[in-house]
């Protein structure tokens, strides 16, 4: 797990908006794949292991000392229950907030949490979530196309500095697609896999995402603000249509 860098949020210019990418911390479906990789069926959305939840408390200790917590603005997170564990446990509230051992952290300041279907795991035509069914996944160009179109989104949001809590692959194939398009705050290549509840930091331009990506397939996707305690998945009396933002 890499720790929080940024000691001070950056100036951003009016036309900037400072990310803060969050993968999830280790989930049961990454401890299984270990093991065995037919066992990922069992666990289309998995909750964080007790390794991930260790994870989660470190982190969060690293977002509150580094300064980081106190500058971001909004957590816009996957909503799949791994991502949404982690956003709540790095960046939540003290009601909020709460491991599978019962442990809480206190917090003087916290953004607010809502769930966004674009910046979720790969996506799939049918209704069910079947995201282990390799024929009919997304391909990388299709979820790097889908990331674009979820910056677009977000650059189109009032917050200046945003923490955006996804997968592996969505924030890899993302910043890939962004490439030479941003401004990465670390030392180390910011386009390899991400690790488990690693944060990587990037100043992104609005113009820099004009003319990319492609809405050719209308789909629509929603966005909701998360409620105390992790009643998480439904959150449709708030719910905006991304679509409707972007388009």
């Amino acid at each position: 797990m890499e720790t929080a860098s940024p000691t001070s949020s950056p100036y951003l210019l009016s036309n900037q908006k400072l990310l803060h990418l969050v993968r999830h911390a280790q989930g049961l479906h990454n401890l299984g794949a270990e093991t065995n990789r037919d066992s990922l069926t069992q666990f289309i959305d998995a909750a964080l292991s007790p390794l991930g939840w260790q994870q989660v408390r470190a982190q969060r200790e690293n977002v509150s000392a580094s300064g980081m917590l106190q500058g971001i603005e909004v957590v816009i997170t996957s909503p799949l229950l791994r991502t949404l564990q982690t956003s709540v446990g790095v960046f939540g509230s003290e009601e909020q907030q709460e491991d599978h051992c019962g442990n809480k952290t206190s917090t003087l300041n916290h953004p607010p949490i809502i769930a966004a279907e674009l910046c979720r795991e790969r996506m799939i035509e049918s209704e069910e979530d079947t995201l282990w069914e390799a024929d009919e996944r997304e391909t990388n160009e299709a979820v790097a196309a889908r990331g674009i179109k979820f910056i677009k989104w977000v650059l189109g949001r009032k917050e200046r500095e945003i923490a955006v809590v996804s997968h592996g692959v969505f924030l890899q194939e993302t910043l890939i697609a962004l490439k030479n398009k941003c401004l990465p705050l670390m030392d180390t290549d910011p386009f390899t896999r991400f690790g488990n509840c690693e944060i990587r930091s990037v100043i992104i331009f609005n113009r820099s995402v004009e003319g990319l990506g492609s809405d050719s397939r209308k789909t629509n996707y929603y966005c909701g603000r998360i409620p105390n305690g992790l009643q998480l998945q439904d959150s449709a009396k708030d719910n905006v249509s991304v679509d409707q933002v972007i388009n």
